[in-house]
């Protein structure tokens, strides 16, 4: 058997390659758009690429499916509740796709959506002990997939939460002990709240450790898995609806389009967004008006995603040679309207003063002097709930910064603004969206919620 991981950290996303040596014959679970590592190391291991399997219609990330399907003619498979606008194949509880000696068992698992499904794989056909079980956003290391989230219209939380605990009772934690698991997704990842940064575990490891799998009633697993969830962010339903539609593949080789200041000046007038992906640290001392910036080197697509609207027109700001690498990223989550890169920035903005601003960046010790002062300020926490257990500063309102683009009119413009976070990523995100709608006076605090604790012990 060829059974290949691969883990994206910037989404936390697994998507798995099962191949059968003496057949050749291969599936690919829950693939990425951009699908050239999958073809690469089938074509490495003499594999054909026949079924395309899904674990559930995503909403984090727009599935390959299409794309790979398009590139080497296999099958799509969903489970049988799936409803897909594309040709597919229906898979039942309890059928068996046989590649050869390596046989894959599908097992029906809804509840963190209606028709997610598991995959055990069994090295052997014969074998008493699978070899593991692809569980998607069903099981978790250290967690249960969130029964919450929108790609699930018309059935409610609690309906999914209570078929999850059967899905997890009755089709998995009936497994060997010894048979390995492997999730679609790690810590990181909006689609649990306690996810672990282990990639593979085993159901007799998470029988003993996971919160959610200890004896409990049903209506105490209900409680337990719905309470405390993160902000979902704003592209997840966006990308739950084109997982199920037809839509136009992904061509990662040609060239994001140079463009002109003269241009990019244009396309910000008729609405789009500047998109700067350079280090926080080279934004705030200078970047175009109205630029939002999201590093490439954090989770870049989630919160470019949460920020920005879905299908808005996006020029890109950024490190010269590293647009194709943000074009990826952002189709990774269906951000397809990319309309080209400036060119030069740094000597555009060298060349145009009167369009550069700064961003005001504070310190922990500059904060707490101005919470002193006479002129009230506005302090915007874009911490996730669960994060606010650890302490909080006081006054602060608490935004999500998946929210943070929905609810800013419940915040004042006008009124002197800071923005914190954990670390201090986050936050001057949150801070240059806020400077690109209008806030006067918008600053972030440097480290974040932990910079303030480590000043103020307390947390007050």
């Amino acid at each position: 058997m060829i059974f290949e991981q691969y883990y994206l950290d910037c989404l936390s996303q697994a998507s798995y390659l099962i191949g059968d040596e003496t057949t050749g014959r291969a599936v690919v679970v829950d693939p990425r758009r951009d699908i050239d590592e999958y073809l690469r190391d089938a074509a490495a291991h003499g594999l054909r690429i026949e079924l395309v399997l899904e674990t559930h219609f995503h909403a984090d990330f727009l599935s390959g499916h299409l794309e790979l399907a398009e590139a080497t003619g296999a099958e799509i498979g969903f489970g049988s509740a799936a409803r897909p606008e594309f040709p597919a194949r229906a898979l039942r509880d309890g059928e068996r796709i046989n590649l050869g000696e390596v046989t894959l068992e599908i097992r029906e698992t809804p509840g963190h959506t209606p028709e997610s499904i598991s995959i055990v794989v069994y090295e052997h056909a014969g074998d008493e002990v699978p070899y593991g079980v692809l569980t998607g956003d069903t099981l978790f290391i250290g967690d249960v997939g969130r029964p919450d989230l929108l790609s699930s219209v018309g059935v409610t939380a609690e309906e999914l939460a209570r078929s999850l605990y059967v899905s997890v009772h009755d089709k998995l934690l009936s497994l060997p002990d010894e048979t390995r698991v492997f999730p679609g997704h790690g810590a990181g990842s909006a689609c649990g709240k306690q996810l672990s940064t282990e990639t593979v575990s085993t159901i007799g490891e998470q029988r003993r450790s996971n919160y959610a799998l200890a004896p409990m009633p049903v209506d105490d697993f209900v409680a337990a898995i719905t309470e405390g969830q993160p902000s979902a962010p704003g592209y997840f339903a966006y990308d739950a609806g084109l997982n199920r539609r037809h839509r136009p593949l992904h061509d990662g080789s040609a060239p994001v389009p140079a463009l002109t200041f003269a241009e990019v000046r244009r396309l910000r007038a008729e609405g789009a967004v500047l998109l700067d992906t350079r280090e926080a640290a080279e934004f705030a001392a200078g970047h175009l008006h109205g630029s939002i910036n999201v590093g490439l080197t954090g989770r870049f697509a989630e919160y470019a995603g949460s920020v920005i609207e879905p299908d808005t027109p996006i020029v890109l700001v950024c490190d010269p040679g590293t647009e194709g690498e943000a074009r990826t990223r952002l189709a990774r989550i269906g951000f397809d309207h990319l309309v080209g890169h400036l060119a030069e920035p740094v000597r555009v903005m060298l060349d145009h003063p009167t369009e550069v601003v700064r961003s005001s960046r504070i310190t922990a010790t500059e904060l707490a002097a101005r919470l002193d002062a006479a002129v009230p300020v506005q302090l915007v926490d874009v911490r996730n709930r669960g994060e606010l257990v650890g302490g909080r500063i006081e006054g602060a309102l608490n935004i999500p910064m998946a929210e943070l683009r929905t609810r800013m009119g419940e915040l004042d413009p006008s009124r002197p603004t800071v923005v914190t976070c954990a670390g201090g990523y986050r936050s001057i995100i949150a801070s240059s969206l806020l400077a690109a709608n209008g806030f006067e006076d918008v600053s972030d605090l440097l480290g974040g919620y932990t910079a303030w604790a480590s000043l103020v012990p307390s947390g007050s």
